[in-house]
């Protein structure tokens, strides 16, 4: 049976404490943020869009009871519901969705695309372009060290791909600033599976680097394949 949606209950307190610690970051970036909920039987899915990243983030939750729920709600608000200790959260009132809310990778149809390099490789290669943004930004001089010079070689930098798998710098980027590339809690059985590590995946237009803790996606320029659901 499908519960009436007024107060999330997260399947155990450290769901709630990692969604209040998404939230916190998305707003970090932007105080106005909104977010997506889809939840559909035992599981949350969150998605966000942080500002400058043009990217979207999706973190899932585990939920205690079933829920049947699609709605655009403020990152704020939700965060300021957000109970860890209960394992909870009220679901705040709808809003208008921005344009992002309605266009969502799709739900299925994803394969593993081979290429992608080891994490200690994919951190290194984070870790070299933010050292040369860095680095050019301190060759400006005064009067060439404004915005838009700097947005232009940023823009310039993120948008290159890790090695050869096409997915832009800039969405590593974003899952480094997101909390979702950091090490992995072991607080499982020796015989249990152990989570999986980095994996990218494509389908359609789209591409989603998956870690433990969360997924970045992007679309592929030029190519078509969304989807497109009602906020």
């Amino acid at each position: 049976m499908t519960a009436p949606v007024q107060t999330l209950e997260f399947a155990d307190a450290r769901e709630a404490a990692d969604l209040g610690a998404f939230l916190a970051r998305l707003i970090h970036y932007d105080r106005a943020a909104a977010v997506r909920l889809q939840a559909g039987g035992g599981a949350l899915a969150v998605f966000g869009r942080p500002a400058s990243f043009e990217v979207l983030a999706i973190r899932t939750a585990r939920l205690a009871v079933p829920y049947a729920l699609d709605v655009t709600v403020s990152a704020g608000e939700l965060l300021e519901s957000v109970d860890e200790p209960a394992g909870s959260a009220a679901v705040p009132a709808a809003v208008t969705g921005p344009p992002w809310a309605g266009v969502l990778p799709p739900r299925g149809g994803w394969r593993q695309v081979p290429g992608l390099p080891s994490e200690d490789a994919v951190r290194g290669a984070l870790a070299a372009a933010v050292a040369e943004f860095r680095a050019r930004d301190e060759r400006l001089t005064p009067a060439d060290r404004t915005r838009a010079e700097r947005d232009r070689i940023g823009r310039e930098i993120w948008s290159r791909t890790l090695g050869d798998t096409g997915l832009p710098l800039r969405a590593v980027h974003a899952a480094q600033s997101l909390g979702f590339l950091r090490p992995v809690r072991v607080m499982v059985p020796a015989s249990a599976t152990p989570q999986e590590p980095l994996a990218l995946l494509e389908s359609g237009a789209w591409l989603r680097l998956r870690t433990p803790y969360g997924s970045i996606a992007v679309r592929r320029a030029g190519l078509s394949g969304l989807t497109v659901t009602p906020a």
